[in-house]
This record gives structure tokens, sequence and C-alpha cells, in this order.
């Protein structure tokens, strides 16, 4: 190996970031455990209210949402609405997973956990940062969450919160007959993913992540790339060890870095090992 990085044959390193696959180029057959989309939402209208007053209508059809968002006294957005194409995706019993992706704020995409069984709901806004005057370490992706309630059903059980529940779990998730990654979830904050099949196969990063819990075993895992602009978000059914089942998204810039790109998936996974950290190191 040659101090530059590239082996005697002229090959280069996986450290070359600059070869890295884009997120477009990662799309085909990335999705082939994707669950089917789910139209049970359609005709309903469902109202979500969180703790700064603001309440977002969504009026589902089979394919379509048209929301109407109208700002609390705590929230600095105005009032804005828009109909953009959907997809739903049953996680559990009244439990859905609803992304899209707005047509005409193409920075930016939704994800909705809707809890139709506890009353409970929790938005996740993914947007794409301009590059330029971004501070130096951050990520092109941010998320942001908020935490609400459905209009109309009377709220039971826990409501979402951020956990700790997944520090110390390594986890090998299939996304395809030919794409494999494993995650190892480090804290709240950080987690380590490496491809294990599939044209990343080898590649590997730590990255940022944010971890909520709707319902017992049932997580929200979202997180930012710092070398490829792109952010996910999933929720995953960790109940069963062996056969964990997770849907989500994929949003970012392709390979020009000019262009939003937004896609679901999903995947089955199973757990592999579990580190127990002596009690003495706080996770949170």
């Amino acid at each position: 190996m040659t101090d530059n990085g590239v082996s005697p044959s002229g090959s280069t390193t996986l450290s070359d970031t600059s070869t890295w696959l884009p997120l477009d180029g990662l799309a085909p057959g990335f999705d082939a455990n994707k669950a089917p989309h789910d139209t049970a939402l359609s005709g309903r209208e469902i109202v979500v209210l969180d703790g700064r007053g603001t309440r977002i209508a969504h009026r589902f059809t089979d394919h379509e949402v048209s929301w109407d968002y109208q700002p609390g006294a705590g929230d600095a957005l105005a009032a804005h609405e828009g109909v953009d194409e959907y997809e739903a995706f049953l996680v559990d019993d009244g439990l859905y997973f609803v992304q899209f992706h707005h047509r005409e704020r193409q920075e930016q995409a939704v994800s909705l956990v809707l809890d139709l069984r506890d009353g409970h709901a929790l938005g996740i806004v993914s947007t794409i940062l301009a590059e330029d005057g971004l501070p130096a370490g951050q990520t092109r992706v941010r998320h942001d969450v908020a935490p609400g309630s459905i209009e109309g059903i009377l709220p039971q059980g826990t409501p979402p919160s951020p956990t700790s529940s997944m520090v110390g779990r390594r986890v090998v998730w299939d996304y395809s007959p030919e794409h494999a990654y494993e995650h190892i979830y480090l804290s709240e904050q950080w987690y380590t993913w490496q491809c294990l099949a599939g044209p990343e196969a080898g590649l590997a990063d730590t990255d940022e992540n944010t971890v909520w819990e709707i319902r017992p075993g049932i997580n929200v895992f979202a997180w930012r790339e710092k070398v490829i602009p792109c952010a996910s978000v999933t929720i995953a059914d960790h109940r069963n060890a062996r056969a964990i089942r997770s849907h989500g998204v994929l949003f970012g810039l392709d390979e020009s870095g000019l262009v939003p790109t937004h896609f679901t998936f999903g995947a089955h996974g199973r757990l592999v090992s579990l580190t127990v950290h002596p009690e003495s190191f706080n996770f949170g």
C-alpha cells in the first residue's frame, strides 16, 4: 500500500470516500423486502396535535394525503397546506408508519407515526440543509422530532419518548437477497454500520442517530450520514429478536448533489449479539 492510500494495483481503498456510492445508486433492488403499501387510512381525516398547540389535519385517499398545518402559539412556522403522494405501512395493531416527500418543498420529507389504538403520534421532518454556511461537522440533513396526540382518541399508555434501549445491540439487516448490513448501537447518539453484502460491501462508518420508543419493543430509529448527504427514518419491531421487522425511508441528494432523492424500503433483522456495559458507565 502506498502513502496516498492506493494499492500497488491502482485500485482505491475502501477509505476513499470519494468513490462511495451515491444515494440514488443504492436504490435499484434495495427495496425488495419492503412491505406493501397499506390503504387502511384512505377516506379518513387524522388530526395531530403537538405540545406547541400546533394542529395538522391529514386527509387520506388511497395514494395521496392533503394536509393543513396550523401553527400553535409556540410554533414559529407560518400556516401552510399541500397535497403529496404517500406510502403507509402497518407496523402493529393500529400502528402505522406514513411517508411523504413534499412536492412544493423538495428539501423536506415527513415521516409520521400514527398510533390509532393508543392515541399517540410522532412526526419527524427530514430537511436537506444548504451547504453554504453549514457549521463544520454538521450533516447536510437534519431531523426535527415532534411528539403529539391524535384528536378524538383518548391517549393511553406511555407516549413516545427518547430511549436508550437499543444501546449494546448488534443486529444484521437483510434489505434484499443482495443487500445486507449490520448495525451496532453504541449510545443514544452514535451507531456503527457495515455493509456485509451488496454494492457497498466492505464500507463502514459511525454516524449520528436518534431513537424514540413508540410501544414497548417498537422503536423509531433515525440516522444522519456524514459522508453521503442522506438521512433515514425507520421503525422496527424488536420484540422477537430472531425476526425483527423494519420499515423505513432514505432521503438525501443524488450523485449531482443537487436533486433530492426519496425512497422507501423494508428489512428483516436478527439480533446477533448484545453487549452489556458495566453499571458504572451511564448511557442515559
